[in-house]
This record gives structure tokens, sequence and C-alpha cells, in this order.
């Protein structure tokens, strides 16, 4: 599975999943951020049991304020539409494998 644009309008769709939902909280312009994204991607591909959705925090201010997101990256796992862990800064893959455990 590929990881999925959320934007304010289309967050419902991931919002209620029976999957875990795996987001990231980023800026285009963010070095951190930039690399983590390949490591989201091949999570996406090798777990399709997750969901794997990225949100630009400077297109959807809204959606970082509800998340409560001040610093990025920033990953939050929602199972079941709860949040039940959330990270801020870079990861390696294993400590965002472990999220979603959790």
């Amino acid at each position: 599975m590929s990881v999925m644009m959320i934007t304010k309008n289309n967050f419902d769709l991931i919002k209620n999943s029976d999957k875990p939902v795996l987001l990231d909280f980023y800026a285009d312009w963010c070095g951190p951020c930039r690399m983590v994204a390949p490591i989201l991607h091949e999570i996406a591909e090798e777990r399709p049991d997750v969901i794997v959705a990225k949100i630009n925090v400077d297109d959807e201010e809204e959606l970082a304020m509800e998340f409560g997101v001040y610093s990025i990256p920033t990953l939050v796992v929602m199972k079941n539409g709860e949040v039940v862990k959330q990270s801020s800064g870079a990861r390696p893959k294993a400590q965002i494998l472990a999220m979603l455990e959790g």
C-alpha cells in the first residue's frame, strides 16, 4: 500500500479505520522529515495491515493543532479512532515499528 496524503477534507477516510493508522506530520522544508519519509514508504509497502498517512503542517494547520503538534516530524499512531502513541523527532525504523506494536 502506498502512503496516503491527508487533508482535513479526507481525514474522515482514515479516522475510524479498523486498521492501525500511522500519521506523519511533516513539512517539505524539514530535514528530519525528509529523513523519515523513505522509512515510512518502506513500512507502507511492507505492512498492508497499517495505513500510513502524511499530513503537511503548513497546509493543514488545523489538523496539526488538533493533534497538538508543536514540532516536526511528529508521528502519531491511532487505533479505533484514538491516539495511542505520539512521538516527536526523527526515529529509526525499529522505533517506528515498535510504536505500531505497542
